[in-house]
């Protein structure tokens, strides 16, 4: 069983005696300014938009199948995904596990604290770029119901079984802005009618290397909010990368039953057909 969160001396140790194709999420800027060595920069994990409609899905299923496959997934490595640091790269390194979970990529896992804790561990980089083997990437579509839809999402309003998390910043949740990119950046602020919040941050423990807290830490922020190890979880931000971070953490902690709503906000907000809940939360 492939262990998902690896510390910066688990995954030097990975390295040095079996395949890994690592995969820095970074902007390109940071990655040439220095890297892990061998790695592969695909910043599109981050900002690639997708919708859950059936052309949305396939779009990105293509598109990812086509970019891990020529960073060298074949099946054969495993796939070990990082960024800046755990709470200043919006969860991208997470968002990137869950693309390969999603596209039922066999071994992936994350560097816990990303390259700052790379860094922090006096590990090597580098800003030499390596050009990478294409595979053929072995895209299974076992694993679809990792992700809902605007569909299954509408339908979980209304039931008290489903439990539907925003893990959005502050000002997205009390909907003074409607995402990170700006304030109107979407035609529409809120939230989902009903959703409880529990912004990503809380997740983490502060520090020179941001990492995630223990799991029992995890449960107590989640208890704070009605769920825990029984609950089944539907999460959202606004693209899928807060969220992605989140349901990593939950699923650590022990909470299993969490899937993951990958339109988010981006894609709700811009139906007008769907509801959403305005004004302050909670409000008497």
């Amino acid at each position: 069983m492939t262990t998902v969160l690896l510390e910066p001396q688990e995954l030097q140790d990975k390295i040095d005696s079996e395949k890994v194709v690592l995969i820095d999420t970074r902007n390109p800027e940071q990655f040439a300014a220095g890297h892990i060595p061998g790695a592969v920069n695909i910043h599109d994990i981050f900002t690639f938009l997708a919708a859950s409609t059936p052309e949305g899905i396939a779009e990105l299923k293509g598109k990812f199948a086509r970019v891990f496959g020529d960073a060298g997934l074949s099946g054969e490595e495993t796939a070990v995904v990082y960024e800046d640091s755990m709470n200043s790269g919006f969860g991208q390194s997470c968002r990137g596990y869950f693309l390969l979970s999603y596209l039922g990529y066999p071994k992936v896992s994350i560097l816990h604290g990303g390259f700052q804790a790379w860094q922090a561990a006096g590990l090597e980089e580098t800003t030499e770029v390596m050009t990478p083997t294409a595979a053929e990437f072995p895209l299974d579509h076992g694993a679809d119901d990792l992700m809902v839809d605007k569909h299954d999402v509408l339908k979980a309003i209304d039931n008290d079984d489903i439990v539907l998390l925003d893990v959005r910043d502050v000002d997205e949740w009390v909907g003074t802005s409607s995402s990170p990119y700006g304030k109107d950046f979407s035609s529409r602020k809120g939230r989902l009618p009903g959703a409880r919040w529990l912004e990503w941050y809380r997740l983490m423990k502060p520090g020179a290397v941001p990492v995630f807290k223990s799991s029992e830490e995890v449960l107590a922020d989640c208890a704070s909010v009605g769920i825990n190890k029984d609950s089944n979880v539907y999460i959202y931000c606004f693209k899928g990368a807060r969220a992605s971070n989140t349901l990593v953490a939950l699923k650590a902690a022990g909470i299993d039953n969490v899937k993951l709503y990958f339109g988010s906000w981006n894609e709700w907000a811009e139906d007008e057909a769907l509801p959403i809940e305005t004004g302050l939360p909670y409000a008497c």
